[in-house]
């Protein structure tokens, strides 16, 4: 049995293994390939870590009209079918087959196009919902109560680059709410990264040692005097703080979860726009929204 292992910032690498092999077993073997203790690992996929006692099977798409029986080692994507009743796709509206079929009470109808498109659009915005027992997904594109796709390998169907997206995505949201943090340097997104890039856990900048309310900004040219740079890496460094001037105008953190959130004008009452905080916070004063903040400056 081959599982394809991707270790923080490496290329998926094969690990061999035999068939049945449990989760522990793949962790001794990766952590003997990258000189980590075993215990130190953790096996993440579609967003669910995976205990040491789980075992690996070999999953591949297959046609939902053949059920899967309880010796199959496949995935059934039960909710892609063929559109036989002839029903409209809920966003198009064109009589489209094969179609994904919600499990929701109404059991909304998506064609496959737009299934994608809907993916494709809350995976920008973040806004698929981590279920500790199903996994990152997402629900009815209606927004149906207990919608949710419970089996996520439906999620293929987006393509190697998107599905490759979904996963990171799911692993990052998982070791989220996990209490882990993610590295801030740009690009990395990381839990234990060797971009080298070392940060403060409280307030997410560049790492200090003064207080970080006291923490001073970035020194001035008079302090780096002496220091010679190409023109390159200055052309480079102009870019750089002019991007997070920007950020710094435009956005602020949840005051809850950290997250850095934009404001695009309306109002000071801010919703964290992760599904799983929800924090409802003042832009002006940066803490829990009151009477005090709806009264003074609720717009401005």
């Amino acid at each position: 049995l081959l599982v394809y292992v991707r270790f923080n910032p490496s290329h998926g690498f094969p690990v061999e293994l035999e068939q049945g092999a449990s989760v522990a077993e793949l962790k001794e073997t990766v952590g003997h390939l990258q000189g980590i203790q075993p215990d130190r690992l953790r096996v993440i996929f579609a967003g669910r870590e995976l205990c040491n006692e789980s075992t690996f099977q070999e999953f591949y798409l297959k046609c939902a009209a053949h059920p899967t029986c309880d010796n199959d080692t496949s995935a059934a994507l039960d909710l892609i079918m063929l559109n036989t009743r002839r029903v409209p796709c809920i966003a198009c509206t064109d009589i489209m087959t094969p179609v994904l079929v919600f499990q929701c009470a109404e059991r909304h109808v998506i064609c496959l196009e737009c299934f994608h498109l809907y993916c494709v659009a809350r995976l920008n915005e973040r806004q698929f919902t981590q279920e500790p027992l199903v996994g990152y997904s997402l629900p009815c594109a209606a927004g149906c109560p207990d919608s949710l796709i419970k089996e996520v390998h439906h999620f293929q169907v987006l393509g190697d680059e998107q599905y490759e997206r979904y996963q990171r995505y799911a692993a990052e949201e998982c070791v989220l709410q996990m209490g882990g943090v993610l590295c801030l340097a740009p690009g990395c997104s990381l839990v234990c990264c060797l971009c080298q890039f070392v940060f403060c856990r409280d307030c997410k900048a560049e790492f200090h040692e003064d207080p970080c309310r006291q923490r001073t900004d970035t020194a001035t040219g008079s302090a780096l005097q002496g220091y010679i740079a190409d023109e390159d890496a200055a052309l480079h460094a102009r870019w750089e703080q002019a991007s997070q001037e920007t950020i710094s105008e435009t956005t602020h953190l949840c005051p809850k979860c950290q997250v850095p959130v934009e404001k695009n004008g309306g109002c000071m009452h801010m919703v964290c726009p992760r599904p799983q905080c929800k924090f409802e916070w003042c832009w002006f004063c940066r803490v829990e929204w009151n009477r005090e903040c709806m009264g003074n400056h609720w717009f401005g």
